[in-house]
């Protein structure tokens, strides 16, 4: 038991020195690949609740800076809705899209290995305190507050910027809601959903400049 409180203790540790420290290397070192580390690893770390809470931590980060555009980042991001998989996966395609180096496969490691790091530390450091720290009742309180503020972000999320950059007109309107109809309605797995709206979408384009 010593030396399992030891282990989380020391990734606790490392988990707040990387969270602090990073910023402040990234701050007085002139390095893309410190940047890029520090934005996918305070992105990892900030996430509480499901996958699509990092989407707008992740183009805060990348997008305002010209890292990734705004339509690679939705692009990526919709491809990644129609694989298997946690969501953390899309940092892999923004590494590798980047503008500047590192990008390609370096830059999708980075990213990868940045954005799980802080989760495994997390899980490694408060595991094994976890059934104690649930009984607080404070804790559980402020369990309550966050998952809240989740649903907030995914609120958020949902608006800016995926309502704001793919809803542009009826059409589009009509597109979201044959989707919404697809997976609420008709259960249809998410990869086939996302083909068949982007045939849709390729027909009704088409149609309408024809």
């Amino acid at each position: 038991m010593a030396d399992e409180s030891g282990v989380a203790a020391g990734a606790l540790l490392l988990f707040f020195a990387l969270l602090i420290g990073l910023p402040v290397v990234a701050s007085t070192h002139d390095s893309q690949m410190i940047a890029v580390a520090d934005a996918f690893y305070r992105s990892g770390s900030l996430v509480f609740g499901g996958g699509h809470v990092v989407l707008p931590l992740l183009q805060s980060e990348v997008v305002p800076p010209g890292w990734v555009s705004k339509d690679e980042f939705l692009a990526g991001y919709g491809a990644a809705q129609a694989v298997p998989g946690p969501l953390f996966t899309f940092a892999a395609y923004l590494g590798a899209v980047m503008e500047a180096p590192p990008n390609g496969i370096a830059g999708a490691l980075i990213c990868l290995f940045a954005i799980f790091a802080s989760s495994f530390l997390l899980v490694v450091g408060v595991m094994p305190f976890w059934d104690g720290l649930r009984r607080v009742h404070a804790v559980r309180d402020a369990l309550l507050g966050v998952n809240a503020a989740v649903v907030g972000l995914l609120l958020a999320a949902l608006y800016d910027p995926v309502w704001t950059s793919a809803i542009l007109s009826a059409k589009d309107f009509g597109l979201a809601a044959l989707a919404f109809v697809l997976l609420v309605l008709w259960k249809m797995p998410p990869w086939l959903v996302v083909i068949l709206t982007a045939v849709a979408g390729w027909g009704v384009h088409t149609f309408t400049v024809g």
